[in-house]
């Protein structure tokens, strides 16, 4: 049989071998052996019996092709045409099934030059509006156009319910040394299920997930699904006006860190999460009544392992399909805007799991990762370690964060695990690391990610908070980058997290010997923009919640979380609290059931949510409690050194003078009826708030009157008041009369 392609371009297509097929297939024009022009078309369709080539433009003149190869090889030379024209096929198959489309190979490229140049640089921070799966209109013909990073492959097709999973049919195009290969497939749309067939360079081959997949089967199922996420109509314009005039680190912030999948439950459905739609209507109600200034939830990017809680990712892009599908998913973060709930979302640029249909050796080698386990294992977790160093790699990373910021609209991004980013040698033993080219632990490529990644987000979207989980000393992690710093806007403030649930578990008479586990937080307290954080990981892995964390019998515990939240408050940085822990479930967290609402039925845990919801509403009504979070000059210390008692005494100030707290907290069971504590400004001294209230299920040891003060030296000052201390509490005071006398300090 004639063809007008080489045997070996012919074997090249049936063995899906070939790296541009566009080049056989489709419409070409062809020498006709006497020295004009000819038009002939190919196709390779396996399941197909017949196919006919049709004019576009005078669907009369219909050409019907010729097998060539038993596998689905057709060609028609068109002896009446010289040029290149406008064509659609008809195809039927041995079952009797028939279908009209374009041609998928007569389309033209849908990534430029530019493009490819910039993603290879590095610096396409928008990629994803190119890699991936994208509804568009080519030469007026609707479809999807398809493009996949994986330079070292022989040969990508994408494979779906369209094609009947058969990777013969939708071979890619390489697109020159970039890398990418690409496709646009007519007629395709949204909900279309889809891989990609990746063939090595040694002939094997595995089916992978699109890494820029907007959206995802749910689990166990792993096929990426084409998915409109332009489609959604945005109602938070006030939200986001009003949140690029706030200044971030002088503003009240006070996160609720949420697991969506066990939050809350629907048990006469089978225990299912609620979806994203319904957290929309009862977490964004529930947090907005507790006085919460944002939502933090762990990683809702497509994930395979629900035991992981979203940090092994394997679908960067796509809001996972467990509670509803990316539209449902932009809907929940607008009704948080319009209810005036920021959104945080954990992101895990620091690894990724081996699960085959993911990132790990993507195209037959080790591409996202590193190919020595020494530099790209974490040995500890069993995931891959992204390859810094590599242009491609960054832009995924860089371009997959600006995604989430742009296109959902989210309020910033918490980095996890940031210090295992940071050295080489985290979690790992002799041998198993490879040290920098300076001979160092530290990795630069990271480093230098991590700035690059910073400067651009916030450089694009000051407004937008970088969060980093960084559990080390590593200095000026939220200093800007252009002053040698990593550029995030704030840290969790790890250290003192641990330093102070240490304390908290102790009993009390035994803490009197541990007070510098407190105090030791201001000392290096203003070196980073901090955030306080009680999150998650403190309250799993047989570490118990926090109410069993505490001593003391049942009354006891209760008193001693409040005065320990009380605290916290005080503290200067940033609020982080995980779900459960506002109202003392007693339970660790578990992602596999709901949170123990029915606890809320027993006193002692209701009055707990009560003063939880108070001190937020104190918290956000006080700007001294938030305005000089980092700096210096909006915390005094008044008595640090009372071991013997365990009382701890401070002020917080904000820009306002008359907006001055002063904190008294006791840390043991003892009452004072008559404590004496200095004070910065004499004049008279209002009660504000008090842990010990009996609505909270306090022993009712409170200051009910005002009190003067006396010019009675004390902690070093030259004024003081006597006041009432309660028993595992916490007193806050508020000057609410100036004396007319001459103030001293």
């Amino acid at each position: 049989m004639i063809t007008t392609t080489s045997v070996t371009e012919l074997l090249r297509i049936v063995n899906v071998e070939h790296s541009n097929p566009h080049d056989v297939l489709g419409m070409h024009e062809v020498k006709d052996g006497e020295g004009g022009t000819v038009v002939s078309v190919r196709q390779f369709i396996p399941q197909a019996s017949t196919i006919t080539v049709i004019d576009a433009e005078d669907k009369s003149k219909k050409y019907e092709m010729t097998r060539i190869h038993e596998d689905g090889f057709f060609e028609v030379i068109i002896p009446d045409r010289s040029k290149w024209f406008n064509y659609y096929i008809s195809v039927a198959d041995f079952q009797g099934n028939e279908w009209e489309t374009y041609d998928p190979y007569s389309f033209a490229p849908t990534l430029s030059e530019y493009d490819r140049y910039l993603f290879n640089a590095g610096n396409h921070y928008k990629i994803y509006e190119k890699l991936g799966a994208h509804i568009r209109e080519v030469d007026g013909v609707l479809g999807v156009s398809f493009a996949v990073w994986a330079p070292n492959a022989k040969s990508v097709s994408i494979i779906g319910d369209f094609n009947s999973w058969d990777e013969r049919r939708n071979q890619m195009r390489l697109l020159g040394e970039s890398g990418i290969w690409e496709m646009f497939v007519p007629n395709l749309c949204e909900g279309d299920k889809y891989k990609y067939h990746v063939k090595a360079q040694d002939n094997s081959t595995c089916l992978k997930s699109d890494p820029y997949g907007f959206y995802s089967e749910l689990r166990p199922d792993t096929a990426s699904i084409v998915f409109d996420i332009n489609s959604y109509e945005w109602q938070d314009d006030e939200w986001v006006k009003k949140r690029d005039s706030i200044d971030v680190y002088n503003s009240p912030m006070n996160v609720y860190e949420v697991h969506l999948g066990s939050w809350m439950r629907v048990p006469e459905e089978g225990n299912r999460s609620l979806t994203y739609l319904e957290a929309g209507e009862k977490l964004v109600k529930y947090a907005k009544e507790m006085g919460y200034t944002h939502i933090e939830l762990l990683p809702i990017e497509e994930h395979p392992f629900d035991g992981s809680w979203g940090y092994q990712v394997t679908g960067y892009y796509a809001p996972t399909s467990r509670y509803g599908n990316p539209r449902e998913f932009k809907e929940f973060i607008d009704i948080c805007h319009r209810n005036g709930i920021g959104v945080f979302l954990d992101w895990v640029p620091a690894h990724f799991p081996k699960d085959a249909h993911g990132l790990a050796k993507f195209d037959g080698t080790a591409l996202y990762e590193h190919a020595d386990p020494r530099k790209g294992e974490h040995p500890e977790w069993g995931t891959l370690i992204f390859n810094y160093g590599r242009n491609e790699v960054r832009n995924f990373l860089i371009a997959n964060a600006i995604y989430w910021i742009e296109e959902y609209h989210l309020d910033g991004l918490r980095v996890d695990a940031v210090a295992s980013m940071l050295y080489l040698d985290y979690g790992k033993n002799g041998g198993e690391w490879i040290p920098n080219e300076r001979g160092g632990r530290e990795n630069l490529e990271a480093e230098e990610f991590l700035k690059h990644m910073n400067s651009v987000i916030t450089g694009a979207h000051p407004s937008v908070m970088m969060i980093a989980e960084e559990s080390t000393s590593w200095a000026g992690v939220t200093t800007p980058a252009q002053y040698g710093g990593l550029g995030f806007t704030m840290k969790w403030n790890m250290g003192w997290m641990n330093d102070y649930l240490t304390y908290l578990k102790k009993d009390c008479i035994y803490r009197k010997y541990h007070q510098n586990n407190l105090t030791f937080s201001l000392v290096y307290a203003y070196t980073e923009n901090f955030i306080l954080v009680l999150s998650h990981d403190e309250v799993v892995h047989m570490k118990g919640s926090m109410a069993t964390k505490m001593p003391g019998d049942l009354w006891q515990k209760f008193a001693n979380l409040r005065v320990a939240y009380g605290y916290m408050y005080g503290h200067p940085g940033k609020m982080l609290n995980f779900m459960g822990n506002e109202f003392g479930q007693f339970s660790e967290w578990s992602e596999a059931r709901s949170l123990d609402w029915h606890l809320l039925n027993y006193d002692d845990h209701k009055n707990l949510q009560n003063y939880i919801k108070d001190l937020n509403k104190f918290y956000l009504d006080n700007p001294a409690m938030w305005e000089k979070d980092f700096d210096s000059t909006g915390f005094e210390w008044i008595e640090c050194d009372d071991n013997e008692r365990s009382i701890l005494s401070f002020v917080r100030k904000g820009n306002n003078p008359e907006d001055e707290l002063l904190f008294v907290c006791n840390f043991t069971p003892a009452t004072y009826f008559d404590f004496r504590v200095g004070v910065t400004v004499s004049g008279t001294y209002t009660e504000v708030f008090n842990s010990d209230e009996e609505k909270y299920g306090g022993s009712g040891v409170v200051n009910r009157k005002d009190i003067e003060s006396e010019r009675i030296d004390w902690n070093k000052r030259q004024n003081s008041i006597s006041i009432k201390v309660p028993p595992l509490g916490i007193a806050i005071f508020k000057r609410t009369k100036n004396d007319n006398k001459a103030n001293f300090q």
